[in-house]
């Protein structure tokens, strides 16, 4: 009995001592903790303390009855989602645009990265970053028009070289056909370089030696890029998957509210859009309160899913 007193004293004492430890570290770096704190603010306001208004959608949220006062219904904004003839049609267009993105977009960068790794001339390499870099400083709105300007049916620049190569002008805007590569492609131009820059960085730290003693032993560059400079940044390609595969149902509601029109609409509109619709424009919350918190549900999984088989084949992992 005294023996599991004296564990049980030694233990508190323990913890109370790595309490003070780590308080006196705090303390000690104080600053580096006030860097941090509007970082955290941040989180704690915008991400963490709204999670509260999710209860509105097992509610009927009435605005003069608050979030207390709203009578309970359960899962019938879940049902009347799934059972809307709406559903497959937005969860369609969200799966397609996301997937085409992480099958196209995704390894762009990597590419970039791989073959600017390789330019031996630093003013060249300087000046096709700036170029590629450029784009991801331009708002989404004025690459919009932009795509407008130059896709118009009439006074295009595209649609003034199709006729030259036999092909009738096409109204590339207003095509359902069109309106997941142009999202796409428009998005590779625009984050191109930008997304590459992690790359670019983790591939600065590969140790130069390896490649000089690749070239000794003859490699090729083909042969260097796959066995020395994928492996060096095949972690960072494997989390940067993660966090992608993570996002899968939540594309960009800007670029596509903006490219969506009347004619288009059954390709482009996607949960985001639809949310934003019956919620700010029909006032119907407690409805797109339910779309929203299925969709990051449905996120969550496959963020944990995808960290889970990282980490079961030995690639870095989120945790």
């Amino acid at each position: 009995m005294s023996v599991r007193i004296t564990a049980r004293a030694g233990s508190s004492v323990h913890a109370a001592r790595k309490k003070k430890t780590a308080l006196y570290k705090i303390l000690q770096n104080y600053e580096l903790y006030l860097f941090l704190l509007p970082t955290i603010l941040y989180f704690l306001v915008f991400h963490y303390i709204p999670m509260y208004g999710v209860q509105i959608a097992f509610k009927n949220f009435i605005a003069v009855k608050g979030f207390t006062g709203s009578p309970w219904v359960g899962f019938e904004h879940f049902e009347r989602f799934f059972e809307s003839y709406q559903f497959v049609t937005v969860l369609r267009n969200t799966l397609g645009i996301s997937l085409y993105e992480l099958a196209v977009a995704f390894p762009a960068p990597i590419l970039l990265a791989l073959l600017l790794n390789q330019v031996t001339s630093e003013r060249f390499k300087k000046i096709v970053q700036t170029v590629t870099y450029a784009p991801h400083f331009i708002s989404v709105v004025v690459v919009v028009g932009m795509l407008y300007l130059f896709l118009s049916p009439k006074h295009g620049l595209v649609n003034q070289i199709l006729p030259a190569l036999g092909v009738q002008p096409v109204f590339f805007m207003a095509s359902p056909d069109w309106f997941k590569t142009i999202f796409v492609f428009s998005g590779i131009w625009q984050n191109l370089g930008w997304s590459a820059i992690i790359y670019l960085a983790a591939l600065s730290g590969v140790n130069p030696d390896l490649h000089e003693a690749a070239v000794v032993d003859g490699a090729t560059k083909l042969q260097r890029i796959r066995h020395i400079d994928l492996p060096a940044i095949l972690p960072t390609i494997v989390i940067l998957l993660i966090l992608n595969v993570g996002s899968l149902m939540s594309v960009g509601f800007e670029k596509v509210y903006l490219m969506q029109n009347q004619l288009n609409i059954d390709a482009s509109e996607i949960i985001q859009t639809y949310v934003y619709k019956a919620g700010l424009l029909n006032a119907q919350f407690s409805y797109s309160a339910a779309i929203g918190l299925f969709n990051s549900v449905v996120n969550f999984i496959l963020l944990v899913a995808v960290n889970q088989m990282a980490r079961r084949t030995k690639q870095a992992s989120l945790w």
